[in-house]
């Protein structure tokens, strides 16, 4: 792996290629997580404890999550990219990386070993993908406070004619 993709900040240009790079993790870890939770991962869970068993459902509930709201973000990141849809569209709050809860540490440290990469490798990646989102919404300069005052001027003169 690319190891620039592990210190993106809001620095770090999103170029297609850095999008390209993450969409194939994204999709190799949601293929690996599917694979694991469908599979091993049924035997596995039968062997835990009842709540420990619960606490598995919820963490892969969880990779689940991250790894939908990574790809959809990724995909509006093409979007934008290849001028579907315009850049300052990609940042309106409802393209924006969406909410994943964390993983609860005691939880996920009574897991099996298998379980607890994938919950690992898809909090690392939500990680940076956070970061890429959030250095995006850095990059965009507020609105100027002059502009802001002949916005409401224009529409107080308009409003009395």
């Amino acid at each position: 792996m690319d190891e620039s993709l592990h210190s993106a900040g809001p620095e770090t240009r999103i170029t297609p290629r850095l999008i390209e790079a993450l969409y194939t993790e994204a999709m190799l870890l949601a293929d690996e997580a599917r694979a694991y939770f469908d599979a091993e991962g049924r035997a596995d869970r039968q062997e835990l404890e009842p709540f420990a068993r619960v606490g598995f459902a919820c963490e892969s509930l969880k990779v689940t999550t991250r790894i939908m709201h990574i790809v959809a973000w990724l995909l509006t990141q093409r979007a934008v990219e290849s001028g579907e849809i315009s850049g300052h569209d990609g940042r309106r709050p409802e393209r924006r990386l969406g909410h994943a809860n964390e993983s609860d540490a005691e939880v996920v440290s009574t897991l099996p070993v298998a379980a607890r990469k994938l919950i690992e490798q898809s909090a690392d990646l939500y990680e940076r993908v956070k970061r890429l989102d959030e250095g995006q919404v850095a990059e965009v300069p507020g609105e100027s406070p002059a502009r802001a005052l002949m916005g409401r001027l224009e529409r107080g003169l308009y409003d009395r004619g």
